[in-house]
């Protein structure tokens, strides 16, 4: 992010904010309610645009994004919905399956045609391979279970789940997608003891970004190395957890608050000499 202004209104959001996203960063981002900070998410994904500056992404970034309000899908049951996340997997495994039905049906087994048919379902399969295709159902029903759902609750339709679970629906995906980086906005606000951990064993294993926002200062504690606070349109960057960031902003505020007494007893001194 280049130099990011944004208002509403009259009211300015950002003032002329730069910082960058680094391959491994947890990032835990933290301000006052109403700093912007589920709106600097929405920039970064692209949802909102900045009204001046400029937000460089990598090509062929992909990204996972956990908003507060979610629009869900009821036409599918659980499983399905999961799955429905694994576009890759799914398209290959559609193009496998013509390809396949096509290679059958001929009988030019020395065509040049029939040839390249077998290449690309032999490219096919090594794709699906490397992807993990063969194991995807057993990797969908391992998340759902780390994040509280029972076996039974695989064959049911996803309106039947309340908010705190359609929720979870949401978080399996995108832990199944396995983005390149991943925008949560108060993940643990309906999830259990069990799940939050499962969540936490699951961020430390993963190889891409985070940005996370949440009230739960625990779990911040243990999921960032890295704190950006937003404060009256400007962001203070600490290279360092959480748990870090607290003591470090109480020194911070105490060194600023003693240079504002300092400054304060100044211009006393220099308006009575001035009278």
């Amino acid at each position: 992010l280049n130099n990011i202004y944004l208002s509403f209104g009259s009211q300015p959001i950002y003032r002329d904010v730069s910082f960058q996203i680094n391959k491994r960063d947890r990032i835990g981002l933290v301000g006052n309610n109403g700093s912007g900070k589920t709106t600097l998410l929405r920039l970064i994904l692209g949802f909102q645009y900045p009204d001046r500056g400029k937000i460089e992404r990598p090509p062929g970034l992909t990204t996972g994004y956990l908003p507060q309000q979610m629009k869900h899908s009821d036409s599918r049951i659980l499983f399905d919905e999961v799955r429905s996340a694994l576009e890759d997997i799914l398209e290959l495994q559609e193009q496998s399956s013509e390809v396949e039905e096509e290679i059958s049906s001929r009988t030019d087994y020395e065509s040049r045609e029939y040839i390249e048919l077998l290449a690309r379902s032999s490219r096919i399969r090594s794709q699906l391979e490397m992807l993990g295709a063969a194991k995807v159902d057993q990797r969908i029903e391992k998340t759902l279970a780390g994040l509280g759902f029972s076996p039974r609750d695989l064959r049911r339709p996803t309106l039947e789940f309340s908010g705190g679970w359609r929720m979870r629906i949401e978080l399996a995906k995108i832990v199944l997608s396995y983005p390149d980086i991943i925008l949560l906005d108060e993940p643990t606000n309906h999830l259990d003891i069990e799940s939050i951990q499962w969540l936490e064993e699951f961020l430390a294993e993963y190889r891409g970004s985070l940005m996370v926002i949440s009230h739960d200062r625990v779990f911040l504690g243990r999921v960032t190395n890295r704190t950006i606070e937003i404060s009256l349109g400007k962001i203070y960057d600490f290279n360092i957890p959480y748990s870090k960031y607290i003591t470090k902003r109480k020194e911070l505020r105490s060194r600023q608050l003693a240079a504002y007494k300092n400054q304060q007893r100044q211009i006393a001194a220099t308006e009575r000499f001035i009278e």
